[in-house]
């Protein structure tokens, strides 16, 4: 395939999407991240912004080992610490590129950088120049390029591909643009500049007026062929363009786009849902592709008719993404072998075998309460066992609730704080707000609830549920997550896993007004 017919896909979830308030993923699940999109045969994986923090340049680094296919990416700003972090933590990487960026627009220039635009393009050529002398692979970005004056972006970008770039990213960095400008603006600079041969053109939209897939294909359908992306379209603010609903539309409609992706997607569903329970952030139901009532038909019509004939109302078919893919279900009956064979196939492996042993015991509980264990619970329990290594401060040791008309609902439960038993009993509008009030009177945390939200993980009344709860304390927010039978049990397990993280010493920053 010519690289001309090729589109490259950029996933940013591990960066971008991370921005987004309270979605601060650990190492490991950054792990688990990465190999999904491995698997799912993604070309470039954003695993974050090395400079940012210990821990940021921790998970590049973990992300660079896990992954041997598709290229780790880390973001830099066009300054020589962040270029070095960047190159330092991607040392073990098989493929390894920095993505360095400066602001080009005259707003930017002129008031967050405080710079003269000839400097902007010196500071550009020697962190492009640096950033090539450390790694093969650079891609250069214009921040805000979509508010950026045209003949400048041509001397900027022309520099930076002769200092070494060899991919160019025009970001809608505020979510501005409009697919037919948009569009232009990418054949415009293509057309313009005289060494565009030489770099493959990439575009990166941010979602704030609804139209990040719309303005990515506009600019693929201009010349484009790298499109930058999160799955579930995650993302600061609004969001990002959205990467399933990128690959299906340049799939589908193959007679506007004739390009090609690389990726397998029959993954697409899986990997929406681990993102999903790792960042707490629910996938609505509406969703193209990976949303629950996607491929569903309510009208009588739309029934009949893809009953005589699936192409009279569906474009696509729901196992080519994923959904019911897999049938294989497992049960208390299930070996530790299946088992770890079947987390293999999800892409879950363990450092240890103690690690193994505490998911298979966590496995064989649930299987007691469930019949049947689908690949959900298996992702969700695996993000449970995750959870139980962050410092175990708070601890649920017992919990019994009474809720019944008429009567104000009472919790009753008992939590070891640093090894010591703490009983407590609270009432409630409802068993979970009686639940978490009865925690927070022996935590005392002075933290606010952002969010609580429940998500059954599979069909059935037997599903688990799948609770996130989001808290913040002095500017910092956590997600907590909890699975259960029982959705009062896993609303305490997920308030007990936040506030473990609220007091472990892993402090995470984002560099929220750095970015593309």
């Amino acid at each position: 395939m010519s690289q001309n017919n090729r589109l490259v896909i950029f996933d940013t979830t591990m960066r971008d999407g991370e921005q987004s308030p309270g979605a601060s993923m650990t190492k490991e699940e950054k792990v688990r991240i990465g190999k999904a999109l491995e698997k799912m045969r993604v070309d470039v994986m954003e695993a974050g912004f090395a400079a940012a923090s210990p821990g940021d340049f921790e998970a590049i680094q973990a992300v660079a080992a896990a992954v041997r296919e598709s290229t780790v990416c880390s973001l830099a700003r066009a300054v020589d610490r962040d270029i070095e972090q960047a190159a330092a933590a991607l040392k073990l990487a098989e493929r390894a590129r920095i993505h360095t960026f400066i602001a080009t627009s005259p707003i930017h220039m002129q008031y967050k950088l405080r710079m003269e635009p000839d400097a902007v393009i010196e500071q550009a050529v020697r962190a492009v120049t640096k950033a090539r002398n450390l790694v093969e692979d650079v891609e250069f970005s214009c921040e805000d390029a979509g508010r950026s004056e045209i003949d400048f972006l041509c001397r900027i970008i022309e520099a930076a591909i002769n200092a070494g770039a060899r991919t160019i990213n025009i970001p809608d960095t505020v979510g501005y643009a409009i697919p037919e400008q948009f569009g232009k603006t990418i054949s415009t600079l293509m057309q313009r500049i005289p060494n565009a041969d030489k770099a493959i053109f990439s575009v990166h939209c941010h979602n704030d007026l609804g139209l990040a897939v719309a303005n990515s294909l506009a600019a693929v359908q201009n010349g484009a062929r790298q499109v930058e992306c999160t799955i579930n379209g995650l993302g600061e603010r609004a969001g990002n363009a959205s990467l399933e609903e990128i690959v299906m539309a340049t799939r589908t409609r193959q007679d506007l786009f004739n390009i090609e992706t690389g990726i397998d997607t029959t993954h697409i569903v899986p990997t929406s849902r681990l993102v999903s329970g790792i960042t707490g952030f629910p996938v609505q139901p509406n969703k193209a592709i990976v949303g629950a009532n996607a491929f569903a038909h309510e009208s009588g019509i739309h029934q009949d008719g893809v009953l005589k004939h699936r192409e009279t109302y569906e474009i696509m078919k729901a196992e080519d993404v994923g959904w019911g893919a897999n049938k294989m279900v497992m049960g208390k009956h299930s070996g530790r072998a299946a088992f770890r064979s079947r987390l293999q196939e999800l892409g879950v492996t363990f450092d240890t075998d103690a690690a193994l042993n505490e998911a298979f015991a966590r496995f064989k509980d649930l299987a007691d309460k469930k019949h049947e264990i689908f690949d959900e619970d298996l992702q969700a329990l695996v993000s449970e066992t995750v959870s139980a290594s962050v410092p175990d401060v708070y601890r649920l040791v017992s919990l019994e609730c009474h809720s019944a008309t008429g009567e104000t609902p009472v919790a009753e439960l008992v939590v070891s704080r640093k090894g010591e038993e703490h009983r407590s009993r609270a009432e409630g509008s409802g068993p979970v707000d009686a639940a978490l009030k009865a925690i927070e009177n022996i935590a005392q945390s002075g933290a606010s609830l952002l969010l609580y939200s429940v998500n059954a993980i599979t069909q059935g009344t037997d599903s688990q549920g799948e609770v996130t709860v989001r808290l913040e304390k002095a500017g910092r927010i956590v997600n907590g997550n909890g699975a259960d039978t029982d959705i009062v049990v896993a609303s305490a397990k997920a308030y007990i896993h936040a506030l473990n993280m609220l007091v472990s010493a892993s402090e995470r920053t984002h560099p929220q007004n750095d970015g593309v």
